[in-house]
């Protein structure tokens, strides 16, 4: 489809409609609203103006995509700390709260989880996310943001231990003894 849509520029519209949903979410959740609009337009801007130079040996046009779209993302990495730091101070995650009922419970462990989040290395935080938010597999993350599948199983496994670690140490993590551990940090 994209290789078609150099010649034919209105079948590039599948593409977006295809994917500009998850592209939108997955931004939404890294920037917030307000940025992940134009970070969403501005993906397939570029996807649109670079498609000539889309490998067609990629199977899956998703993974260029959201490489784009972290690429993009990157440019705005302050603003997303400040965003995380902002969670990590109140709790309250505006794109996960419209999509299920808040809980005391739940609310408690954003917010340590957005402090773990806004420490780790811009790289990190790119593969954990796209592995975790935008649910890419680890060739897909690989390809999303140009690395070696190393890189991305090493990134993967430091963010992991890092977020852990600093989720084990906190007491509003822990619920009557228990821990609470979301199954991407496993």
């Amino acid at each position: 489809m994209i290789a078609r849509s150099v010649e034919e520029p209105e079948l590039f519209a599948g593409l977006y409609d295809r994917h500009a949903a998850d592209i939108h979410r997955y931004t939404t959740r890294r920037l917030g609203e307000g940025a992940a609009d134009d970070i969403t337009a501005e993906t397939f801007l570029v996807a649109f103006r670079t498609r000539a130079r889309y490998d067609p040996s990629r199977r899956l046009a998703r993974p260029w995509l959201y490489g784009i779209a972290a690429n993009l993302i990157g440019k705005h990495r302050r603003s997303e700390v400040r965003a995380l730091r902002a969670l990590a101070r109140t709790g309250v995650d505006p794109v996960a709260a419209s999509w299920s009922e808040r809980s005391d419970d739940r609310i408690a462990v954003q917010a340590p989880l957005a402090g773990a989040l806004a420490a780790l290395s811009p790289g990190e935080r790119h593969v954990l996310l796209l592995f975790a938010w935008a649910d890419l597999g680890y060739q897909e993350v690989a390809d999303a943001l140009g690395i070696p599948l190393g890189t991305v199983r090493s990134r993967l496994n430091r963010a992991r231990r890092k977020v852990s670690e600093a989720l084990h140490t906190d007491p509003a993590f822990t619920s009557a003894g228990q821990e609470l551990n979301p199954s991407w940090t496993k």
